[in-house]
């Protein structure tokens, strides 16, 4: 027997299944394994130089992938004007600029909360599936926009960090009445925010991402809060290590993630599709493509940050930059890939030496690698870091952020 068609949902018992029943865990579970091991191994293997390169870069990625989905995104060039706080004259790319910058500090601001909160022994997980955590994202989110920007499609404005007072339908679904959402999100946090460990913490997670679409607890930016909670209960579990994102992937599979997404929205099916009101077999597809959307993720950059290939990757980049009379060379080669593989800095006069150059080209060199983006330091005279500027993302890690890709 097939579900009751509900023409309004104002309890939470109606988006139940929240979790599949156990004999539907295993395969789940296996995935969720896969994961585990392979993040594990991807963080072990990182060189920390590049961590924390990636870190940033990822950070504007993820903004980026996340208002494409929403289909406001804006050029990588307008999002790193933005950052130096360069905006354009033209209003609408004026406002994607601030709704780039908006998620990158919102990114930031929560993983320093999570930081926080692990270290004073608090159940930083915990907290994320909380209602007071999703309005703060949400305000951290929007509450530094103009009120031009916080305004809908209806003229209505939206209210940052607040659960939404009026009904909505995302498309075909009718999202639960207002006065109902606050009691759906203390379920979701109730069953998500359990203590759970490895394995069962990573299913939870993906199915929570679905059910907190599906309740839309805001008027707007409930795609991007879902998507930011889901990228942050992974980096509360350990697996990120800020290397790796599901943003990315989600706009990747852009048409199966919203068609995923659709398809656990469904009632029921029947005697065999669970014992809640909303279909179990839509809910478990979802989770699968979840898992398996990260542990793609997880494979492409471990290829990426592979440290023997990353030498190639740096000449060939070097002899791009030659060709175009930058002032890089070639033989910066030796000591950036030392960088990468090793050290986070170097000081100059080691640096020089790895070049084989004279004291006066290396000085140069080290000037336009400066200068080009190559290479990062906090002070004139300071120690060197491995830095990536934009123009060697298509040889340092191609296919990583295609549309951030220059010649």
């Amino acid at each position: 027997m097939k579900s009751q068609i509900i023409k309004q949902y104002d309890a939470p018992h109606q988006f139940e299944p929240l979790l599949p029943q156990d004999h539907r865990m295993e395969p789940l579970l296996e995935a969720a394994s896969d994961l585990i091991r392979e993040a594990a191994s991807l963080g072990a293997s990182a060189a920390p130089a590049a961590a924390m390169q990636l870190c940033d870069l990822l950070r504007s990625m993820n903004s980026y992938y996340t208002n494409r989905i929403e289909g406001e995104h804006t050029r990588p060039a307008d999002i790193e004007r933005a950052l130096r706080k360069d905006f354009s004259d033209e209003s609408n790319v004026a406002r994607r600029q601030r709704l780039a910058v908006s998620h990158i500090q919102t990114e930031i601001a929560c993983e320093r909360v999570i930081q926080e909160r692990l270290h004073a022994g608090e159940n930083a997980l915990q907290w994320l599936y909380s209602t007071p955590a999703l309005e703060w994202m949400h305000r951290q989110l929007f509450g530094a926009l103009t009120p031009e920007d916080l305004t809908l499609a209806d003229g209505s404005q939206l209210d940052p960090g607040h659960i939404r007072a009026r009904s909505v339908a995302v498309g075909v679904h009718e999202a639960p009445a207002f006065a109902a959402v606050p009691a759906f999100l203390a379920r979701w946090g109730d069953v998500y925010g359990r203590s759970r460990r490895g394995e069962a913490s990573v299913v939870a997670l993906a199915a929570a991402h679905h059910r907190l679409a599906w309740v839309h607890p805001f008027l707007d930016g409930n795609g991007r809060v879902t998507r930011l909670h889901t990228h942050l209960a992974l980096h509360a579990q350990g697996l990120t290590n800020g290397l790796w994102s599901p943003l990315r992937g989600f706009a990747r599979t852009e048409e199966k993630y919203r068609s995923m997404l659709k398809a656990a929205d469904a009632h029921r099916r029947g005697d065999l599709d669970g014992r809640g009101n909303l279909t179990e077999a839509g809910l478990v597809d979802w989770i699968h493509y979840t898992i398996d959307t990260c542990i793609d993720q997880v494979r492409f950059m471990g290829k990426l940050l592979d440290v023997g290939s990353m030498r190639a990757r740096i000449q060939a980049a070097l002899i791009f930059e030659e060709s175009r009379k930058s002032g890089v060379r070639k033989e910066a080669v030796l000591p950036l890939h030392y960088l990468f593989s090793t050290h986070s800095e170097i000081g100059r006069a080691a640096f020089k030496q790895m070049t084989g150059l004279g004291e006066r080209v290396a000085t140069d060199l080290i000037s336009s690698l400066l200068k080009n983006g190559y290479l990062a330091t906090d002070s004139p005279y300071g120690a060197l870091r491995f830095a990536i500027p934009r123009a060697a993302l298509r040889f340092y890690f191609p296919d990583l952020w295609p549309e951030a890709e220059v010649g």
